[in-house]
């Protein structure tokens, strides 16, 4: 007797528009965990069919197979949009609330030592290094504080999002007005309800495409912070452990890492070691001296 399971299984593969086997599943799975090193799980399925139906409409193709043969031909814009399609951005204006006190005083703590660097490496759409930007004007008291905030995604149509640094206001519903009046300038006619954050905050920021996969990133630190928050958790633990090592380098001897509230990094004490909640310092050096 066939379970409910697949029932529902059998009954939504009879309302797809496209035939989308197994195969070709295990097919995107290898294709984008080798592209993003982003590991899909069987439950995905129907997130993928979905997300790349659109694909196909787009390009006015009538099987998965055709797509798939395109994208292992090399079509260079199209591994663009398959990669952009299948990368989760959820994010928020001070995601993980916690973690922006602590930037903070990181911040005050190398005021003195000239500018500091700070990168964000899961922009997405761009909350979250706009966040970092108000915070260090917040614990500076100036609209020029000395940072540069480098924030990198490796889904270009986010990073086009967030250079252009406009939201609609319930996004910013959950700040305090006095930081909204502040940071943004409220939309008028045509842009009525919508939000864009001001010039001084923008200047603070380059926004960068980069995967975090690529053999070796055009970057240079050393960041007094890293922020890789809620990204890992798509990683396997081999290439969560070959991003850490990675990131050793770039890290200031007194930076630190901050990570999202799903994931931990017990599998890299050689690299990393608690600092606090989600907070991560550099292993086998001497403790930073931040509160």
């Amino acid at each position: 007797m066939m379970q409910a399971s697949d029932m529902a299984a059998r009954l939504s593969e009879d309302r797809r528009e496209f035939e989308f086997s197994a195969a070709d599943f295990e097919r995107i799975r290898k294709l984008i965990y080798g592209r993003a090193g982003i590991s899909l799980s069987p439950s995905k399925q129907e997130m993928v069919y979905s997300r790349l139906g659109r694909r196909l409409r787009s390009l006015g193709l009538s099987d998965f197979k055709d797509y798939l043969a395109l994208l292992e031909q090399g079509d260079a814009a199209e591994w663009e949009a398959f990669t952009n399609s299948l990368t989760t951005n959820l994010t928020a204006f001070f995601r993980e609330e916690h973690h922006f006190p602590v930037l903070a005083e990181l911040l005050r703590h190398h005021g003195g030592s000239g500018q500091i660097a700070l990168w964000c490496s899961a922009a997405s759409s761009g909350e979250e290094p706009y966040s970092m930007a108000m915070t260090a004007i917040e614990a500076f008291g100036t609209l020029k504080p000395p940072v540069r905030i480098l924030a990198t995604d490796i889904d270009t149509a986010v990073l086009d999002k967030a250079q252009q640094g406009v939201y609609a206001m319930e996004r910013l519903e959950k700040m305090p007005q006095e930081r909204i009046r502040r940071f943004f300038l409220r939309g008028q006619g045509q842009n009525a309800g919508k939000a864009r954050v001001r010039d001084e905050l923008r200047a603070l920021i380059e926004f960068r495409q980069l995967n975090l996969l690529d053999a070796s990133w055009q970057i240079r630190g050393p960041f007094h912070a890293i922020f890789c928050r809620n990204v890992m958790i798509y990683f396997d633990k081999p290439t969560q452990y070959e991003i850490l090592r990675k990131f050793v380098p770039l890290l200031h001897t007194d930076g630190l890492l901050f990570a999202g509230h799903s994931e931990s990094f017990h599998h890299a004490a050689d690299l990393f070691r608690p600092r606090g909640k989600t907070v991560y310092e550099l292993a086998g050096r001497g403790r930073a001296r931040i509160a």
